[in-house]
C-alpha cells in the first residue's frame, strides 16, 4: 500500500510523536511506502491571534501542500495522528475531494474536550462533552487562556456544525474500549470507531521481579496521583521500597517526600532502557492516575516485561488491567486503598508470581507489533470500503 503519515509534532516531544514514529516504522519494515507529513507547532511564530485562531480552524496552507502530496503520491489512505493546531480539520475534505480514505487516530480527547484530558482542578471534568465547549473557555483550560482556549472551543464547534467528525473520517481508532465509548458518548459514529491499542516493539523481554522495590514511572504531575502515591507510603513505613522515576512539575515535592519518607528514592528521568531494566526488576508498577488517560505505554511496557500493575480503577487502566489477573485495581485517589492493595500483593507471592506470568501473555496477546500490524491493517481496509460507500 501507499500510506501517507500526517502529524502535527507537539513543541515538546511526546507520547504521540513516539507511536507516530513507531507506526510509520512498523508499515514501512512490512514492505508499503510511506510518506511522513510533519508540521510544526514553532510555525506559529509570528502570528497573532486572529492568524492562529483561523489556521487552528481551517488552515488554507496545509490544505494546499496536502493537495500536492495527494496528486503526487496518489496513496491508498491518509493516517492521521495529530491535527491540532497547525494542520486542521479541513486536511478532510482535502482527502475527501481527491477520493482518498482517511483514517484518524484517536490519542486523546481533543475532539470532546478543549484541554483534551477530561481533568479540570485536580478532578475528572466532562463539563464539555457533547455540548458547546463554553466550560472550557470560562475555565481558560487550553494552556490557562481564556483566548487560547476560545480558538480550541471554536475550532470544535465550527466542525461539529459542518458534520466533520462523522462524516469526512471514514474510520477512527481508539486506543481502549473505554475511550470507544466516550467518544461514541460524544457524538462520534459508533461503527467508524475501531479499538487499536498501541504496541511495544521490540520485544525487551520478561524480568524476574527479584527486586523487591515497587515503581513508579511517568511525568511528575498533579493528574497522575502523585499526592495519591506518597500518601499511600508515608502509610506503608516503609514495608517496600519504592521507586519514583520521571520529571516534572511536582519534581520538588517527590524529592523532599524522598528525603522525608523510608524508602522511597527518585532517580529522577531516564532512558527507556534503564526504564526497561528496572521494569524487570520491580515487584509492581504503580499506576496511580487521576485522569482517564489515552494509552499509557508505562503499562504495555510493563506487560512486555512481566511486570504487575496496581493501578486506579479509572478510564484506560479500567480497560487494560483485568483486576487479579494483570493487577489490582484500587479507588481513584484513595491513598489507603492503594495501600491495603500493596500490602495484600505483598502477602500473596504466589498469586504475584502467576501474575507475572498473565501479564506477559497479556503482552503477547495484545500488545506485540505484528498483532498490531494485523489490526492496522484490517482498519485501513473498512475506511477503504467506507470511503467506497460515501
Amino acid at each position: 500500500m501507499r500510506i501517507l503519515l500526517v502529524h502535527n509534532r507537539y513543541l515538546q516531544p511526546g507520547g504521540e510523536d513516539v507511536v507516530f514514529a513507531a507506526e510509520r516504522a512498523l508499515l514501512m519494515r512490512s514492505g508499503h511506502e510511506v510518506v511522513p507529513f510533519i508540521e510544526q507547532n514553532a510555525r506559529f511564530d509570528g502570528l497573532n491571534l486572529l492568524g492562529v485562531a483561523v489556521n487552528t480552524v481551517w488552515s488554507r496552507a496545509a490544505q494546499q501542500r496536502l493537495s500536492q502530496m495527494l496528486q503526487e503520491m496518489r496513496p491508498d489512505v491518509v493516517h492521521f495522528h495529530n491535527i491540532f493546531p497547525m494542520i486542521s480539520p479541513a486536511a478532510y475534505y482535502v482527502c475527501r475531494k481527491d477520493e482518498v480514505p482517511v483514517v484518524q487516530s484517536l490519542h486523546n480527547y481533543r475532539l470532546l474536550c478543549p484541554n483534551a484530558l477530561f481533568f479540570r482542578d485536580g478532578h475528572i471534568c466532562e463539563d464539555c462533552m457533547g455540548k458547546i465547549p463554553w466550560p472550557g473557555v470560562v475555565h481558560a483550560c487550553y494552556r490557562g487562556s481564556r483566548a487560547a482556549s476560545t480558538v480550541v472551543a471554536a475550532m470544535l464547534v465550527v466542525h461539529r456544525f459542518l458534520g466533520t467528525w462523522t462524516q469526512r473520517v471514514d474510520m477512527y481508532i481508539a486506543l481502549t474500549e473505554f475511550a470507544r465509548q466516550k467518544f461514541i458518548e460524544g457524538g462520534l459514529p459508533a461503527d467508524k470507531i475501531a479499538v487499536k491499542p498501541n504496541f511495544v516493539h521490540p520485544d525487551p523481554g520478561s524480568g524476574e521481579g527479584r527486586g523487591g522495590f515497587a515503581l513508579f514511572v511517568g511525568r511528575l504531575s498533579q493528574e497522575k496521583g502523585l499526592d495519591t502515591l506518597l500518601a499511600a507510603w508515608e502509610r506503608l513505613q516503609g514495608r517496600v521500597p519504592l521507586k519514583i522515576v520521571g520529571d516534572g512539575p511536582l519534581a520538588s515535592e517527590v524529592a523532599a517526600a524522598a528525603e522525608r519518607l523510608d524508602g522511597v528514592e527518585w532517580l529522577g528521568r531516564k532512558p527507556r532502557e534503564e526504564v526497561l531494566d528496572l521494569m524487570k526488576q520491580a515487584s509492581f508498577l504503580i499506576f496511580p492516575s487521576r485522569g482517564y488517560e489515552g494509552f499509557p505505554m508505562t503499562i504495555a511496557e510493563a506487560f512486555a516485561t512481566g511486570l504487575p500493575v496496581v493501578a486506579s480503577n479509572l478510564g484506560a487502566m479500567a480497560s487494560l488491567i483485568d483486576h487479579e489477573r494483570t493487577g489490582l485495581h484500587f479507588r481513584p485517589g484513595d491513598e489507603e486503598d492503594l495501600a491495603a492493595k500493596v500490602e495484600w500483593m505483598l502477602s500473596h507471592p504466589e498469586a504475584l508470581d502467576q501474575m507475572r506470568k498473565e501479564t506477559r501473555a497479556e503482552y503477547e496477546a495484545k500488545y506485540t507489533a505484528e498483532r498490531n500490524y494485523r489490526m492496522l491493517m484490517e482498519i485501513y481496509a473498512r475506511a477503504i470500503e467506507n470511503a467506497r460507500k460515501g
